[in-house]
């Protein structure tokens, strides 16, 4: 496995670590940032059921977000080919476009890890990657939603925006 792999899996790792210890901290964002989101983005007024609903739509997907960074998921349990496949079938499925933003963590992760010295934490490098590029997939989230909002689009863009603020304020 080559540094630039290590440190991916370290920076996925890193942020289930994250999410999992604040993930409080980002369910109570949630009702700020889905009525900020729906007034700022034109949609009409949502009943309380409706709002409800993306509430938990919400609560849904920031638990999915965990399992997508979990570093003993299902993900980790078939051969590179099959996620390599996976990989594949998810751009296909997603709304939004993630693969220059892929690129850009891959590169980011590269040139980390090609100057990296012996004594030098993979753990911190992870945290100084996550602090340079974020969470992926979240840019390709929000500037998709922006792009173009739609109301099946808002759980996943209010629980991005929740996540890069959390990061943004350094916790890592």
């Amino acid at each position: 496995m080559s540094q630039t792999n290590i440190l991916l899996s370290c920076y996925y790792e890193t942020l289930h670590d994250l999410l999992v210890e604040n993930k409080n901290i980002l369910i109570n964002r949630i009702k700020d940032v889905l009525k900020d989101a729906v007034n700022t983005s034109g949609f009409q007024k949502l009943t309380r059921d409706a709002y409800e609903a993306y509430w938990e739509a919400c609560l849904a997907f920031i638990e999915e977000r965990i399992e997508t960074y979990n570093p003993i998921g299902i993900q980790y349990t078939y051969g590179r080919e099959s996620r390599d496949e996976a990989f594949k079938l998810e751009m296909q499925l997603d709304w939004y476009d993630s693969r220059k933003e892929y690129k850009k963590l891959v590169d980011a992760a590269y040139k980390k890890a090609e100057f990296m010295t012996s004594d030098e934490s993979m753990a911190e490098k992870a945290k100084e990657l996550i602090k340079e590029v974020g969470a992926f997939p979240d840019k390709s989230i929000i500037a998709g939603f922006k792009a173009k909002p739609a109301l099946n689009k808002l759980p996943d863009y209010v629980v991005s925006i929740i996540i890069e603020e959390h990061i943004g304020k350094g916790v890592i």
